[in-house]
Formats: C-alpha cells, sequence, structure tokens
C-alpha cells in the first residue's frame, strides 16, 4: 500500500498478528522490500517492511538524498501506523538507519538487528566514483551479485531473485540513497547506544566482512555478535531458513516473542 506522508508516498506493507511485536525490516542500496519475501512466512512477529525513497513502488523524490532524511521517512512510517517498541532489523546500508533510528526514537526502538552493515561504508571520494560510474554506464548486475552473494553466486539458488531485484533499481533512487551513504559516519552516536543489538555476519559476506561486523558489536553496549556459516551479505535471501532462525532464537531471548 502506498502511505501518503507531508511530502512523498512511501510503499509499505503491515503484515502479521496484529496483537504481535512490531519487527520493522529496511534493505540496503539498491534494492526493495521483496528482499524479504523468502523469511517472511517463517517469523511470528507484526511485520512492517518498506521500500525507502527511490526504491520500488515508492516515490523517487531527484538526487541527493540526505540521511536524515531517509531516517526521518522511516520515523513518519512507524508512527504512521502507531508502532512503539519494535525491533528494527537493517540490512546493509540501511543498518545506517536503522541505527540513526535507534539514536533519535528510542520509543519507537527498543532493540536493533544490524547484518551486513557498519557505522559508514567507504568515504566520500569512493562513493563519488560509483555515483559517477552508475550514472556513465548503468549497474553491473554481475558484480552486484558477486558482492552480495559471494564467489559462488553463479551458481546459488537466490541469483534469479537478486537479479530481478537490482533490474528494477532506479537510477534517481540508487544515485539518491548513493549520495547519503557516502557523507554518513555514524560511529560516535552508535557508541553511546545501550540497547538489545544483535549483529548478524555472513561467514561468507565479503562487502562487510565478518571482522568489521564484529568491531560495530563491540562498539554497541549490550550487543551480541553471530556467525551465520556460509552466509552472504543477503542471507535472508541465500539462507533465509538459517537466517530466520537466528533473528526468532535473538526474538525469544530478549523477550519480544
Amino acid at each position: 500500500m502506498l502511505v501518503w506522508l507531508d511530502d512523498l508516498r512511501l510503499n509499505a506493507e503491515l503484515t502479521g498478528p496484529t496483537d504481535a511485536p512490531p519487527v520493522v525490516l529496511i534493505q540496503g542500496l539498491g534494492l526493495d522490500l521483496s528482499l524479504w519475501d523468502a523469511v517472511l512466512s517463517r517469523l511470528r512477529t507484526r511485520i512492517l517492511r518498506l521500500d525507502l525513497r527511490g526504491q520500488g513502488a515508492s516515490d523517487t523524490p531527484p538526487a541527493p538524498y540526505a540521511m536524515g532524511a531517509l531516517i526521518r521517512d522511516v520515523e513518519r512510517l512507524v508512527d504512521h501506523f502507531a508502532l512503539k517498541d519494535a525491533v528494527v532489523l537493517g540490512a546493509g546500508e540501511g543498518g545506517l538507519i536503522a541505527q540513526g533510528l535507534a539514536v533519535k526514537r528510542l520509543d519507537q526502538v527498543r532493540a536493533m538487528v544490524l547484518t551486513g552493515s557498519a557505522t559508514r561504508f567507504g568515504n566520500p571520494d569512493l562513493w563519488a566514483s560509483r555515483i559517477a560510474r552508475h550514472r556513465a554506464t548503468g549497474l553491473d548486475v554481475a558484480a552486484e551479485c558477486a558482492a552480495f552473494l559471494g564467489p559462488r553466486w553463479a551458481g546459488s539458488p537466490a541469483t534469479p531473485a537478486l537479479q530481478a531485484l537490482l533490474d528494477r533499481a532506479r537510477p534517481d533512487g540508487w544515485q539518491g540513497f548513493a549520495a547519503a551513504i557516502a557523507t554518513t559516519d555514524f560511529y560516535q552516536t552508535t557508541a553511546t547506544l545501550t540497547l538489545p543489538t544483535l549483529v548478524l555476519a555472513g561467514g561468507d559476506d565479503r562487502r562487510t566482512p565478518p571482522d568489521l561486523q564484529r568491531e560495530l558489536a563491540d562498539l554497541i553496549a549490550g550487543s551480541s555478535f553471530q556467525l551465520l556459516p556460509g552466509g552472504s551479505h543477503l542471507s535472508m535471501l541465500s539462507h533465509p531458513q538459517d537466517f530466520a532462525r537466528a533473528l526468532t532464537d535473538f526474538l525469544t531471548r530478549i523477550g519480544h516473542v
């Protein structure tokens, strides 16, 4: 469904038992809410998933975007559905939004799950080069699949779904989100967080290596680190059963289910 906010429309889906505790799912760059399809039926919570601005069926304002605007979009959407004390799961660059929302709205966020994430992703020069290359030649789908799914991506059952996701990515939306990522560094603010957090790393994540994700877990008081053997940067897509089990175990451990 399209939710009308003050300045744009965001596509969102709220599913699961109405009396169940909420979980908010936020994906990263170049992806949309269908990323979570394989794990949705394995979870027994109230699930809010969404297309960020420039993604999926949401509106695509002109690039560039600011990270603060992306965080505020999710904040307004959570308020729209009157969700409180949610567990927010951020994947990849979506983890930046989860961290920013947790710092800003602890009434909305009682716990976090971060997978394939960090407090920053490269430097502005790197992102300027990526954006310029994207403008010139578009998205290199094969290279993105290799980064997302690891060296055995070509034979992965998850590859067709990922290729379809990447083929749908809109250039203006990709570039807008990339511009927001380029200047974001949440190290100092994330270090102030003390809420329950699971950092769930794919053992074969080549985009955000497990050691880097372990450093993220060490930064947040009250966090735990878990490795999914053989998991990728997008383990919810490549290893949905293992991913859902790890998520459910965490939700159970903190009393959310």
